[in-house]
């Protein structure tokens, strides 16, 4: 079982985040936010990754520390459940439509994080979340996993779809790259040998 448990702590919130990447898709999440809430059990339940998540968090002040911090830690979970990433699958790619909306998310756990964003909203809030903390909530995620993600919004209108079709996409794609691939389970998917962290040297 590849699972992890991620215990933070700081001024401004205290997570604990526990992923199992060959889960069903089951979830327990409390983030304070409602809608983040219900976007993070959509991570879990299309990636079918185990997804426990407890955040406290400043909420008094604003809900960037929390949105942030929230997937910080689940990215850590996940790049500690993936271990040195053998056998992994490493690529996963997923077009979500969502009713009059479509996106994309192409995924290489690559060891280098980097997020290419091409999306957007016409509203401030879904719910009590802003907006604007959507594009940051991946970036943070990603940055901790260690891999590349592109993801993107081909089409839309509705601003709730265009933001559940983006973490489905991306849940869809995830569960394809973190499969253990069985013709290359005990080989790591890397002509240099290795998949780091978030240090930038896998190739």
């Amino acid at each position: 079982m590849r699972s992890a448990t991620i215990s933070r702590k700081t001024a401004e919130t205290a997570i604990e985040a526990t992923v199992n990447l060959d889960g069903t898709g089951s979830y327990t999440v409390s983030t304070g936010i409602g809608f983040l809430d219900h976007m993070i059990e959509q991570l879990s339940r299309h990636s079918l990754i185990d997804i426990t998540l407890k955040v406290d968090g400043d909420l008094h002040v604003d809900q960037h520390h929390t949105t942030e911090d929230s997937a910080l830690a689940l990215g850590q979970a996940v790049a500690k459940a993936l271990g040195d990433r053998r056998g992994i699958t490493r690529y996963g790619l997923c077009y979500a439509p969502m009713d009059e909306t479509l996106s994309r998310a192409a995924i290489d756990i690559s060891g280098r994080p980097f997020l290419a964003w091409r999306s957007g909203f016409t509203q401030e809030k879904l719910g009590e979340l802003d907006t604007e903390l959507i594009e940051h909530w991946f970036q943070s995620f990603t940055g901790e996993v260690g891999m590349t993600l592109h993801l993107e919004t081909l089409y839309g209108k509705n601003n709730h779809h265009i933001c559940e079709s983006l973490f489905k996409a991306t849940a869809r794609a995830l569960r394809q790259a973190v499969e253990i691939d069985p013709r290359k389970a005990d080989q790591i998917p890397s002509t240099k040998g290795t998949l780091g962290g978030s240090s930038g040297d896998g190739v």
